[in-house]
Parts: structure tokens; sequence; C-alpha cells
């Protein structure tokens, strides 16, 4: 009999266990801000443009970022061939480059991330469009909405149940 009532205070355990872990089990849902962008193609113009400005940034990043990569590897070269002074400037030619290129990185961002602000602020649209998907979000009892085109985000996957897209754009059109 105690044996009986040790095997069943475990299974209770064990389940009380189980139910506990399921409970705290985070839902993440993704949303295609460009699908959005699209569907709403008028309203969203402004949005759009900051995006195309981001677009253009993380270009001119990449340039300058491939830029420095070719320096680093002409040093190299100039260092193997035993010409440090060549070396030593193209060496002081990259912390140059580099110091620009954080220097434009944090200004660009800054400049995005307070267009984007201002936006929120004073677009209806952007502001309804946030408000459509925390509230959808929440109805369908997700935790996490993340964009699934933001080249900032990468997402290795993700299952097409946990995207709202359309379902934020169905919200949208009844508003």
């Amino acid at each position: 009999m105690n044996r009986k009532m040790m095997a069943l205070a475990l299974v209770v355990f064990i389940g009380a266990a189980f139910n506990a872990a399921a409970q705290q089990i985070t839902r993440v849902a993704v949303v295609d801000l460009q699908k959005i962008y699209l569907t709403y193609y008028k309203d969203s113009q402004s949005v759009r443009a900051i995006e195309e400005d981001r677009l253009r940034n993380q270009q001119e990043i990449q340039r300058l970022s491939e830029e420095i990569r070719s320096l680093e590897a002409q040093r190299q070269a100039l260092e193997r061939s035993g010409d440090y002074e060549a070396a030593r400037q193209l060496a002081t030619q990259m912390i140059e480059k580099i110091q620009f290129l954080n220097d434009f990185t944090r200004i660009k961002q800054h400049e995005l991330d307070e267009r984007m602000r201002t936006l929120s602020e004073t677009n209806t649209f952007v502001r309804t469009l946030y408000q459509t998907i925390q509230g959808v979000a929440e109805a369908e009892g997700y935790s996490l909405v993340l964009s699934s085109r933001n080249s900032d985000l990468v997402v290795l996957w993700f299952s097409s149940m946990v995207d709202i897209t359309d379902k934020v754009i169905q919200e949208l059109m009844e508003q």
C-alpha cells in the first residue's frame, strides 16, 4: 500500500512539473511587415521611405566594410613582402576608415531610430499597425512577435502557423 501511495505521489509530482513547464512556454509569432506595407501602399509610404534609407545605409556599411577588408589584405601582403612603412601607412588608413564606419553606423542608426520614433508618434497608420499587431498577438496568446524579414534579426526557422500577417491585415481592414 505504501508503495502505491509513493508511486501515485510520484506520478502526481511529475504531472505537476510537466504542467508547470508547459505553462512557461513562450509563444512566438512573426509578421511580414513588407507584405502589410504593400497591402497598405499609400498609408505606408513614410515607413517604406525609412526602410529604403535603412537599406541604403546597410549597403554603404557593406561597401565600407569591404574597403577595410581590402586594406587589411593589402597591409598583410606588404608586411609579407617586407615593406613595413607602407604597411604602417595602410594600418593608419584602416584605423581612420574603421572610425568613420563606426561613426557612420552610429549616426545613421540614430537618425533612423529618431525618424521611426517620430513616425510612430505622428503617423496614424503606424500607430494603428502596432496596436493591431499587439491586439492580434494578445488574442492569439503570443508573447513575442518578430518581423520575419528584418535583416538585423536572423530567424533560422519558423512555422507558418505562427505567421499572423494575414490576421493583422484582416483586422486593419475591419477598422
